[in-house]
This record gives structure tokens, C-alpha cells and sequence, in this order.
């Protein structure tokens, strides 16, 4: 059966765009074909079964693929702003500051929470002492956790709750400045609350920047998502299936790998 690609994105909206890409290790294919396209003001969800390799595309839009073990080979084209992302001019380390990531377990340094926020912004920028405390403080209040820390600045962040550190962890991809932001099933390690939180962010942040979610819970892609991507295998390696608007896919899905995945996530 063909991809079903029922929605035609306006070219001049797109931010980040996968084309026709393939990642295969030395034994396997992982994804086949992959399109998408990252629009302004929206947020692309990207769901389908465990084993998929949604997670692996995630990181192919950034070039983080390149650094997995084994090596992982990446055919097709991947472009941010219109410019391949793979180009002999592109800096990787910069790419992934235009890119941003925040991964399912919260990812803090052993470091105060004001060295954890501002821990990319440093390294990329030359900040002027207020120039940081000014970016210390746009980064944690876009990530909801100013009122909550801004008395505690200099205490380590390994204090903060779990739901606390992921929100940190967006605070320190803020600080950068990102064009587009990818979150790796953010809120699976978080509570109720917290996952509250976030999701209320993601629509809050996609205003300014769109954003890539892969998430397993499809409640949530409905809560969240503008676009949906559903991602299936097909002879073991993982497909772009089909790609709607939120309520189509979630109210008239054209794809029968579509229908059955819903089916079992209901």
C-alpha cells in the first residue's frame, strides 16, 4: 500500500523539511522514505508502535543520528530554512542549536541551576554578565519555572523534582535561541502535573517556533498536535504512513495501519 499524505503544507511556512530520507545501520533498514514537514505555528506530532524508530528519525532532523553506535547511514534530504542540513558548510554543533532536543529522561549537570540554564547559551554566545542574568531569566519564565526558582539560582539543579528538571532542560534549549524545537516523549517519566505543564508549553512555545513531538500517548497527540504523523512497519523497517491535520487522522483515518494502530491505542 502507498503513503497516504493527505495534507499539502504551504511551502512558505516550512521551517525543517525530511525528504524522501532512509536510515539504515550495517545490518538493517530503520526508516524507509521518511517525509515531513515542520511548519510556523504548528506542532507536528509523530506517533506509531514501539520499534518504529521514531525516535531515530527525531534525530536524523538534527544530525544526532550521526553520533549512535553503530554508525547509522542517512540517505534523502533533510533542509532547514530551504538548506540541507548535511551541506559541507554546516556545523553540526551549530545545526543543533537552530534544532533543539529534549529527551524523555530529563538531562541536568551536576551544576547549579543557573549554570545548567544558561550551559549552551555560553558556549554558543559571548554574554555579558547582564546580558545572562537577562537570558537566565526570558529562558525559565518560557519554560515555566521562573516564579518557581528564581530565589534558588545558585542551588543545584539535582535538587529540583523530576518535572522541575525537564522544564529545566527546556529552559536551557531556550536559552539558545532554537528555531525549531524536537521533544522526544518528554512528559513519560513525568506525573500528571507536570505532564500538564509541558503540554501547555508545547502550545504555548509552537506560537514562536514549531515543534516536533514523538509521543506514545495518543491522548496527548490529540491534546497537542496540529499535524499528526503516523509512522508503521513495513517489512521491518519503519514507514511514514500516513500525514493529516489532528482531526482528520484522529476522525477519518485513510490508511489501514492507521486504523489499526488507533484501534490498539484506544
Amino acid at each position: 500500500m502507498a503513503e497516504v499524505l493527505r495534507l499539502v503544507p504551504a511551502p512558505d511556512r516550512t521551517v525543517l523539511a525530511a525528504r524522501r530520507v532512509s536510515v539504515e545501520t550495517p545490518s538493517r533498514v530503520l526508516h524507509r522514505r521518511a517525509d515531513l514537514e515542520v511548519r510556523r505555528g504548528e506542532v507536528l506530532a509523530i506517533i506509531g508502535p514501539s520499534g518504529a524508530g521514531k525516535s531515530t528519525l527525531l534525530k536524523v532532523l538534527n544530525r544526532l543520528a550521526e553520533l549512535e553506535t553503530p554508525p547509522l547511514v542517512v540517505e534523502g534530504e533533510v533542509e532547514l530554512e530551504g538548506v540541507s542540513v548535511f551541506g559541507s558548510g554546516v556545523d553540526p554543533d551549530e545545526l543543533r542549536r537552530r534544532v533543539g532536543i529534549l529527551f524523555q529522561q530529563p538531562v541536568v549537570f551536576p551544576r547549579s541551576i543557573r549554570a545548567n540554564t544558561l550551559f549552551g547559551a555560553v558556549h554558543h554566545e559571548r554574554l555579558d554578565r547582564h546580558q545572562k542574568e537577562q537570558r537566565l531569566e526570558e529562558a525559565l519564565k518560557g519554560a515555566a519555572l521562573w516564579d518557581e526558582v528564581k530565589d534558588r539560582l545558585d542551588e543545584r539543579a539535582t535538587v529540583l523534582s523530576v518535572g522541575q528538571q525537564q522544564r529545566l532542560c527546556l529552559a536551557r534549549t531556550l536559552a539558545v535561541h532554537p528555531e525549531v524545537i524536537l521533544m522526544d516523549e518528554p512528559t513519560s517519566a513525568l506525573d500528571p502535573r507536570s505532564t500538564e505543564a509541558i503540554e501547555a508549553l508545547i502550545r504555548e512555545l509552537s506560537a514562536t517556533r514549531p515543534i516536533v513531538l514523538v509521543t506514545h500517548d495518543l491522548a496527548q497527540a490529540r491534546r497537542t498536535a496540529d499535524v499528526i504523523a503516523c509512522i508503521c512497519l513495513r517489512d521491518g523497517a519503519g514507514e511514514v504512513v500516513e500525514t493529516a491535520c489532528c482531526t482528520d487522522f484522529f476522525t477519518r483515518p485513510g490508511c489501514r495501519e492507521t486504523v489499526e494502530y488507533l484501534q490498539q491505542g484506544i
